[in-house]
């Protein structure tokens, strides 16, 4: 089977799909995209699992090194001050472990945006396929419509007013003949029309998903920056209930981090599939949900010389009914009008419709053909197949190549941010352990009239009421003779801290 045009599967897509797969019995299981059958569910939900199973060893590591610090931590001095050594070196790698999550973080938000611009060119794509097929059905349900009323109206007039010429009336016939073949082919090439199948219904689920989908990656993102800058201003101000807080919120951060990973390794190995071969199970499943022929679906899924157009056939006996219509009119108009001037009304009115009827026809013929569904135009607007903008490799590409390369980005985000959360809830005890002890008055304000530990320059607290009396100390020399003991006892008063200035 031919490749989609404008596509080829990249380098990340080969990749992924040479892993080996395996069902909950490890037994292998093929690489194809069969999301249908049980063993590569099974495979797939196997990958999400390894997650699962990275944050049940992350959680038994952390607890067993915290259990180790807790309990086999030597007991401190008394009275020793200085802080244990190798503390700076537990604090700064706790403060380089969460500047590696912030730039995961920045990483995290390039995958989402990529992501979301790949899941937005799809949509695009379904779009305007929608409004192809939607063009297809109006031109032609018009060009049916004119033709029948012309047949009704002016070409019955037109047989009444030449029915004394029984040729006239015969080529009149004539072109009734060739108007409802015509019209016969043209309902044949509504393709669509009563498909239950809508690419407006895919496009606007794909775009609901996708709108939920990003928004809960964004609240991830945020929820993990403000634990990490948190934790950076707890660390910085040395506030133990503030890194306590961010701990637990630490814990919560890192198995939503190891979720979404397990959720990104499924979504990427099971999209590497589909993108490796994405043209059998897409007509597959198309021809599945709208019951159309092969024939259709191969030409307008690969668009290749190889592939001939299925409606060709009524597109040729539909061109020929118009020009033998064109022909008889003429014919009409030369024979008749002389000998029945009120046949040329119903003969002008007749021209104007196929004129109408044939410029609608050629816009038809661009859309039938494959690449109509590879260009953005206005339904009215002259066809342009030279001119593209979203088609079906352009879809897969959107798909299989930005939204691949945003899982990817956020795979590498999620593991960042689980190593980077593992390490500082191992290093977080141990540098609250390092913070120095709170006492009764670290909170005071040194300003503060009412704080009775400033010492005013009284020798007294600040605070209201009467100074403590100051009692005289004795003199230190007591031996020395009364008058040098006096001025001893002036001087010891005067220099005493709670002397009372002059």
């Amino acid at each position: 089977m031919g490749a989609a045009p404008g596509y080829r599967p990249s380098a990340w897509v080969h990749l992924l799909h040479q892993l080996p797969r395996a069902d909950f019995q490890l037994h292998p299981v093929p690489s194809g995209f069969a999301p249908q059958e049980q063993e590569y569910q099974q495979a797939l939900l196997l990958v999400a699992a390894l997650a699962g199973l990275g944050l049940g060893l992350s959680l038994i590591f952390i607890a067993v090194y915290l259990i180790r610090f807790c309990c086999c931590r030597p007991p401190e001095p008394p009275g020793a001050k200085s802080p244990p050594p190798g503390g700076g070196c537990v604090t700064w790698s706790c403060i380089a472990a969460l500047l590696v999550g912030c730039a995961g973080i920045g990483i995290g938000f390039y995958g989402n945006s990529e992501t979301s611009d790949g899941v937005s060119q799809l949509s695009s794509a379904l779009l305007h396929a929608n409004h192809t097929l939607s063009a297809i059905d109006h031109l032609v349900l018009e060009m049916v419509e004119r033709l029948g009323e012309a047949v009704r109206t002016e070409l019955t007039s037109l047989e009444e007013v030449l029915a004394q010429r029984t040729e006239l009336v015969a080529a009149a016939r004539g072109a009734r003949r060739q108007a409802e073949a015509m019209a016969q082919q043209l309902q044949g090439l509504a393709f669509w029309r009563g498909v239950p199948l809508s690419p407006l219904q895919v496009a606007e689920d794909v775009s609901f998903v996708e709108e939920y989908r990003w928004l809960a990656y964004v609240l991830l993102l945020l929820l993990e920056l403000l634990v990490c800058l948190f934790t950076l201003l707890g660390l910085a101000k040395q506030s133990k209930w503030l890194v306590i807080v961010m701990t637990v919120m630490s814990l919560l951060v890192l198995v939503l981090s190891w979720g979404s990973m397990g959720l990104e390794a499924a979504a990427a190995v099971g999209l590497s599939d589909f993108c490796s071969s994405p043209d059998a199970y897409i007509l597959n499943l198309t021809q599945e949900e709208t019951g159309l022929d092969s024939d259709i679906l191969n030409y307008y899924f690969l668009c290749n010389q190889a592939v001939s157009n299925p409606f060709q056939q009524r597109l040729t006996l539909s061109q020929r009914a118009l020009a033998n219509i064109h022909s008889q009119l003429q014919g009409l108009e030369r024979e008749a009008v002389p000998q029945f001037p009120d046949a040329q009304k119903p003969l002008l009115s007749l021209e104007e419709t196929l004129n109408v009827t044939e410029g609608n026809f050629h816009q038809l013929v661009a859309l039938l053909h494959c690449r109509g569904l590879h260009k953005a135009q206005s339904l009215w607007a002259p066809p342009q197949p030279c001119v593209h903008w979203q088609d079906y490799g352009a879809a897969l590409r959107g798909l299989c190549e930005d939204a691949l390369e945003g899982l990817l980005f956020l795979l590498l985000f999620s593991l960042l941010s689980a190593g980077a959360l593992a390490t500082a809830l191992c290093s977080l005890p141990r540098a609250w352990a390092l913070f120095p002890p709170s006492d009764d008055y670290d909170d005071t304000d040194d300003d503060d009239p009412f704080n009775p530990q400033v010492v005013g320059p009284w020798g007294w607290g600040r605070g209201w009421g009467p100074a403590p009396q100051a009692q005289t100390p004795p003199c230190p020399l007591p031996n020395l003779p009364a008058g040098i003991q006096a001025l001893c006892a002036v001087a010891v008063i005067h220099l005493s801290p709670s002397s009372t200035p002059d």
